[in-house]
This record gives C-alpha cells, structure tokens and sequence, in this order.
C-alpha cells in the first residue's frame, strides 16, 4: 500500500470543484476536472474515486468499479474511497457490500454525517433494524439540536419493535423545547400524532386518549385526531361519547361506510335488531337526496318484506337516475340466493309491459324513457353476472338497448363481456374495439380494448391500441413507454398472451419487465427513508415500510411470478422448447402440417427482423435527440434482446426460476399457488425438505387441495428409493393420511388423489371434481415420464368430463382440460374429441379453446 499523496492547494480548489460538479450531476465537467488532477499526480486516491463514482454515474460502470479499487489500492487509509466504494455498491444494489464499505469509512472517519446517514439508510433499507438503530443514536448524538435525528431515533425503535424507548425518544425532545411549536409547524404536529399511534400500539389506550385529548383542538390534522379519538374511545368502552365522535365524522363524510360501522358499535346495536339499524340509516339518508351509502347499507343486513321494500326503493331511485354503476352497486347481495331472485324480480317487473311511465316515473316521459333503459341494462348485465348466468337472455336485453341506443359505448361493451364469457373471446375483441371507436378520446375504453385483444392473443393490435395514448418516440416505441410507465396490467396481460400461444421467449420478456418493476419499487424506498424525515411525514413512512415488507404478494407480481416459474419448468422438463426453429404441436403434426408450420415460422422470422431494424433506426434517433438535448447523465441504452430470446436460452432453467420463487413464497403465505410451485420446483432441484416444507402449508391453506394430494404422492414417489430414513420419517409424521405411510416400499394408491377429494363436492355426489381429474392426470403422467412411459390411457377421464355434460364443469375447466392433454402428450385425436365435447356445450367457446396453452 503506497503512501497518500498529498494536493497542492490549486489541485485541491481543482477537487472541491470535482464535487461540487457531481452534486449538481455536471458529471462530463467534473471528469474532465478529475482528469487535470490526475494528470499531476495520477496516483491521488480521492480522486480517482470521486471519477469513479462520476463515471458509474454516465453508465460506465466496470471503469468506475477498476478505478475505484485503485483507489483503494493508493489510499486504504481514506474514508472518501470506501465511501465511494460503498457507494457504487449500492448502486448496483449489493447492499451487503456497501454496508461493510460504509463502515470501514466510519472507522477512518467516524464524525462524517454524510457517511453516517448512508450507512442508515442502507440497513433499514436491508431491515437491520438494530445496526439502524445504533447509527441513529451515533448522529443523534453528534447532533441533538436537530428535530429530525430525534424523529428518525424514534423510528429506529419502533420499527425494531421496542415501542417504549421509541416514546421515549419522543417525549424527551418534547421536554427538552423552551417554548411551545407555532400551530402552523406540520412537522411537530404529525410527530405528537405519531407518539400517540406508538402508546396505542402499546396497549395503553387510555394514555393515548388523554395525550390525543390535549390536542385535538391544535393538531392539523383534524381528520386524523377525529378517528383516532372515535376509535380509542370505542375500544376503551365509553359508548356515548364515541357514538357522538363517530357522528361527528359522518357529518365530514357521510359516504364512509366505516364509520357507520362505528357508530353501530357504539350505539351498541343488536346486529339482529334489523328494524333499529334500519332507522338508523334511514335518519342519515334523510339529511340528503344525494347520499348513497345511508341508502345501501341497509341492504346488506334487511331480509324478507323489509328488504323487498327497501330495495324497491333503491332501485328505482338509482335506475331512474340513470346510473351505470347501479348494479355493480348491488351485486354483492348476489351471494344470497333470496336477494338475487328479488332484486331480478323487482327489477323484470319494471320493464313488464304492466308496468307504466306514471307509476315508475310520476309521468315524466324522459324520465320514464330514462327508467326503462337502466332497467334493461340492469337485466343484462344481471343474466351476465357469474352467479345468476343465463347468456342468452343477457343477448337479449343488450341487443335491445344497442338497437335503440348505438352510439352508448356502455352498451357495446357489455356485449363484449357477454361473448367473453360464451368463451368467444375473438369476437369480444371485436366487440370491445368497436365500443372503443364510439370515444376515441376514452383512455379506459382503449386500454379495455387492448385487454380483449390480449385475452384473444392479437398482441400487435393490442400494441398498436395502446400507441394512441403513448408517447412513441420514446426508446424502444410503444412498448419501451409502457415499460417505462410500469403499466403492469398490461405487460402481465402481454407475457400471459404469448405463454398462452407458446411463444416463450417474449413472455419470458414481459415476466422479466414485471420483476425488474417490482425491484424499482422496491429500491424506491431509498428516496423516502429521508424525504419522509424532512417533510415530517412519519405516519405515512412507517406504512409505506410495512407496506413494502409484502411488496411481492401484489397480485400482478404473483400473477408473473407463477407464469415464469411454470414457462421455467416446462424448459426444464423439455429443453428442446428453447430453440429458436421449434414449432409448438409438431408431435402430432402431420408431414404436410409440419411444412406449413415450418414456411410460417421462417416468415415471421423474417417480419421480426425487419421490425427490429425498424426499431433498431427508431432508437438511434431517440439516442441522437436525448445526446444533443443532455450532454450529461447516464444515457439509456437500446435493449440488446428485446424478443427476450437471451432469456429462454437459458442452461439453468430452474435457478433462473429461484430469483422470482425466492420473493414469492417469501410474502405467498396464504397463496396456495404460489406454496405448489415451489414444490414443483424443489422436488425437480431434488431439495425434498424444502419441498415438504411448502407442501404442507399448502395443506394448512387447503387440506382438500387436489394438486397438494397430487404432490404429495410425487414426494412420496421420489423418495421411495431415498436412503435418508430421517426424511422418510419426517414425510410420516408429517403428511397427512394416506400419505403418512408406514411402509417406505411401497406407495398408497394413486386413486387416493381422487378419493381425497371427492368429499368436497358440491353438488354431494362421489365423482371427483374437474380439478382433482387434472391433478390425477398428471401426476400420473409426470410419474411415468420419469419411467420412460407414457399415460395416454389417462385422457378418457379427462374427456369424460365433458362427455357426461357434468354440471359442475365450468368453460374454464375445458380450457384446463386442453392444457393437460398437451401437457401429458395427448395425441391430436384425442384433443380433437375433446374440443368436440366442450363445443357441443359452449358453441362459442372455438376462439377460446384455440388460443394456445401453456
């Protein structure tokens, strides 16, 4: 390790200017300053490093790492090199490694604020909540004059779980202010609210009251103090003075259900005394003609003659409005059979010939006009609704109202949804895009749009809709702007459309997008661990931290992360999926078919490369603009694989798997997909404790679960030849019957995942359900793979599904039932028999068998 070399004091006026150039992100000019400083005396460390972070910060990343380990080289003894070190780690979200940077520089340089606050920021970003905690306390101490270090000490304890140092903290910098806060300061406003939600998670609601008590009249917040103060004295059972705070809130915001449930408990309602709780609601809805909720409510909890009353009146006050939204209002009563057939009979009774202008209407003919096309409208998306489906009425109604009203986009688009669920899901594409032309200024009608014609596998239509409300002169067109704005519907909805037609290499693509967002999302937190503390926001901080804590089990990120698990595990199963020139369905292909499919895919070879020479000239012309417009900054290069054909070139498909697993399972406690592949993926990296781990909390979520019975017989199976008596004896004490076998030689029967779940029929028949046939099948198939046989004599039970034209199989089931015939390998006979029978039954469902599976 050579000696530190030291600057000549133009040299170090040159360095302030280095940083100085970097704090306002001037990183091309404070290069260059570097560079007249190294050319003096090349071998400074500081320097070298403050390049190194200036040229990370233009994207050169690999120079800035080398430079800055010869920085290191020159100058160990620096706390600016290990800064910059830690730094760069950080940057390329090795935390692990930025943190030991960041406290070897606090060795050298243990007063450094800045240092100080990186290294804070890094562990709670990490959840090192007592490394968080000790360099709080260090800046807390070197600057106890600032209200934020206190704040930030008291965060640090509480999200370490140690609530009463954290109130401590708090009410020791209360005690140490001369004079009281103006009314004005948010800041110690927001930090008086934040010390009572810590007594209150306490326990010690009492304490809490009398300190929200002391403010309530001076706090800001008034909302905030108003609910916290209606819900501490509910808990504390002082129901007349609760009754009055939650009152209070109604008078602010009437609509809040809430808080109406608030004042139920106060009032101490008996929740089967309906008449009472029915005036209760009925004084609110008489202080205005506009409030809905006083109006709703009651039809949750009304039954018989009260609720027929009360929803006759809600009805025709809605539907003689007008109000599109009016059945969307109501069809959660729909989980009560009772209430489903009045509110049908209410509502077929307004638009029965019997039924007059006058009576609905008091004479008004436009209103009357008005009343009858919400009545219809109402019916047809209640014939449309899941649990009081009959499609061929709900035609009937929407055709009547688009032939009287065409240009109602309302309309056109319910009659796409009506096709979608007949399983026609081409000709709802068509449907929908024509609602679309109706407003083409309607953003949520053209991303409705592009969402069927996702559903129906057009990903260019669907790409070309969404460039008319893109900004496509951006890096990489319509789709580069949709990445960039995280529209993650869609680009969940594109991967799902090309998984479904075996396109693997662009769903990896868009699965890939989806958990590059969520790393963003994550990594966003950065910017709040000290915003929050500036703007005094602390409330909103400790929820948003919790908050990213289950950041993974957002539906769109599990909806991804399963998909590319399941994409990662067929290219396990079958490699030859990854080749460029595989054509999906060649195995039961015909010669003259395979031609076909084969002229087809060069043709589309061809159309992509020239697509990516159109996008390739595209790029270079955003990339001339972004260069001429900044000079500075890291520039945004083109995306070297954008067909993601990189990503299905994959050796190791089942650890690549692991990077979307691994956050998954991590916050996919209560998700019984996620718990099954996680077994899927462990049984085939053959880690049998981790697969016994994830099977039985999917037997916790579900104990009939007839894909948890099906894995359970394929661990059983794997470990049959298996010397490790330990685990044997730990599957034996473990799983439940009949899979705690007692002999490790021999298996219980495979018909015992049908048996297990044949007792949770609903129809209280013995016939195993849709779900456990599929689950059978391939476990079956999957069995006998690993012998080199096939289970082609299978596929009878899984046609017979639909042969007997059983109640209980829904359209979906026929379109898990295509996939597994695919799946195990059915031949093209048999899967024509099964179309056969599905189309006998859903003789719109062609487009939606046809669309692909994965």
């Amino acid at each position: 390790m050579s000696q530190a070399v030291q600057l000549s004091s133009k040299e170090r006026s040159l360095f302030q200017q280095v940083v100085k150039c970097y704090e306002s992100k001037q990183y091309k000019k404070g290069i260059k300053s570097a560079d007249q400083i190294l050319r003096k005396t090349p071998n400074h460390g500081d320097t070298q490093a403050m390049k190194a972070l200036l040229l990370n910060s233009i994207g050169s990343r690999e120079e800035a790492f080398t430079l800055a380990k010869l920085a290191l080289k020159n100058d160990m003894k620096s706390h600016v090199c290990w800064h910059v070190y830690g730094l760069l780690w950080r940057s390329v979200k090795n935390f692990e490694e930025g943190i030991k940077a960041y406290k070897f520089a606090l060795k050298l340089q243990p007063e450094s604020a800045q240092i100080l606050r990186d290294l804070a920021m890094l562990q709670v970003q990490m959840r090192d909540y007592e490394g968080y905690v000790q360099s709080r306390k260090e800046m807390l101490r070197q600057r106890p004059n600032i209200r934020q270090n206190w704040t930030a000490m008291a965060i640090a304890h509480h999200l370490a779980g140690d609530l009463k140092a954290a109130e401590q903290v708090l009410k020791t910098y209360e005690d140490t202010l001369k004079t009281a806060p103006p009314r004005t300061d948010i800041e110690h406003s927001e930090a008086v609210l934040y010390k009572i939600t810590i007594i209150a998670e306490m326990g010690d609601v009492s304490r809490a009251l009398e300190e929200l008590e002391k403010v309530k009249k001076t706090n800001l917040d008034k909302t905030a103090v108003m609910e916290m103060r209606a819900q501490y004295l509910l808990t504390l059972g002082r129901k007349e003075e609760a009754e009055k705070a939650y009152r209070a809130l109604l008078d602010r915001n009437a609509e809040y259900r809430a808080y109406y449930d608030g004042l139920e408990q106060a009032m101490e309602l008996d929740q089967n005394d309906k008449l009472a709780r029915k005036e209760l609601y009925a004084s609110f809805a008489q202080t205005s003609e506009r409030l809905d909720a006083a109006r709703r409510i009651p039809l949750d909890f009304l039954d018989g003659d009260d609720f027929r009353e009360t929803a006759d009146h809600y009805l025709r006050r809605m539907l003689k409005k007008g109000v599109p939204s009016t059945f969307n209002n109501v069809k959660a009563l729909y989980t009560d059979s009772a209430k489903q057939q009045v509110l049908r009979e209410l509502v077929e009774s307004y638009v029965s010939p019997q039924t007059n202008g006058n009576k609905n209407t008091n004479g008004d003919n436009a209103d009357s006009d008005m009343f009858q096309e919400s009545a219809l409208y109402f019916l047809a998306q209640h014939y449309n609704y899941k649990l009081s489906r009959d499609l061929t009425k709900a035609t009937t109604y929407i055709d009547q109202l688009i032939a009287a009203h065409p240009k109602t986009y309302d309309y056109v688009m319910t009659r796409a949804r009506i096709a979608k669920h007949s399983g026609d899901v081409t000709e709802a594409s068509k449907l929908m895009n024509q609602a679309r032309e109706i407003d083409l200024k309607d953003r949520y009608i053209n991303t409705k749009t592009a969402k069927y014609q996702l559903r129906a596998n057009d990903n260019f239509a669907a790409l070309n809709t969404m460039s008319l409300f893109t900004r496509n002169e951006t890096l990489g067109g319509t789709l580069g702007d949709i990445v960039e704005m995280q529209a993650l519907w869609y680009i969940t909805e594109d991967g799902e459309a090309y998984a479904r037609q075996r396109k693997y290499a662009p769903a990896l693509k868009r699965f890939h997008s989806v958990l590059d967002i969520f790393d963003i999302w994550n990594e966003d937190q950065f910017d709040f661990h000290n915003f929050s503390l500036r703007k005094g926001q602390i409330r909103a901080y400790i929820e948003m931290v919790r908050w990213e804590d289950q950041l993974h089990s957002h539906p769109f990120y599990t909806r991804a992360a399963i998909e590319a698990i399941k994409i990662y595990l067929l290219l396990h199963d079958r490699p030859e999926l990854a080749q460029r020139d595989y054509i999906p369905g060649a195995d039961v292909m015909d010669e003259e078919q395979k031609k076909t499919a084969q002229k087809a895919l060069k043709q589309e070879r061809v159309k992509e490369a020239k697509q990516d020479e159109e996008r390739r000239e595209a790029d270079k012309k955003v990339l001339a603009k972004k260069a001429t417009a900044n000079a500075d900054g890291e520039v945004k290069k083109p995306d070297e694989d954008p067909r993601g054909y990189q990503l299905l070139d994959t050796k190791e498909p089942l650890t690549v798997a692991m990077r979307f697993l691994t956050p998954l399972v991590q916050c996919g406690e209560k998700n019984l997909e996620a718990q099954l592949v996680a077994v899927e993926v462990f049984l085939r990296r053959e880690k049998y404790y981790l697969a016994l781990k994830h099977l039985l909390v999917a037997f916790r979520l579900s104990s009939h679960s007839p894909a948890a019975h099906a894995l359970a017989f394929r661990l059983l199976h794997s470990v049959k030849g298996s010397d490790d008596k330990t685990l044997k004896d730990l599957i034996q004490s473990s799983l439940p019957s009949p899979y705690n076998t007692t002999d490790s030689t021999s298996l219980p029967p495979l018909d015992s995942i049908l048996e297990s779940t044949s007792s949770t029929e609903a129809n209280g028949t013995s016939s195993p359900s849709p779900a456990a046939v599929f689950a059978y099948v391939r476990a079956k198939a999957a069995i006998e793979r690993s012998e080199q046989a096939r289970a082609k004599d299978n596929t009878h039970l899984v046609i017979g599904l639909f042969e007997q034209e059983r109640e209980d199989v829904s359209l979906e089931d026929a379109v898990q039932g295509v996939k597994v015939l695919e799946q195990i390998g059915a031949d093209a006979d048999t899967r024509t028999r099964l179309e056969s029978a599905v189309l006998k039954r859903w003789a719109g469902a062609g487009s939606l068998l046809k669309r692909g599976s994965l």
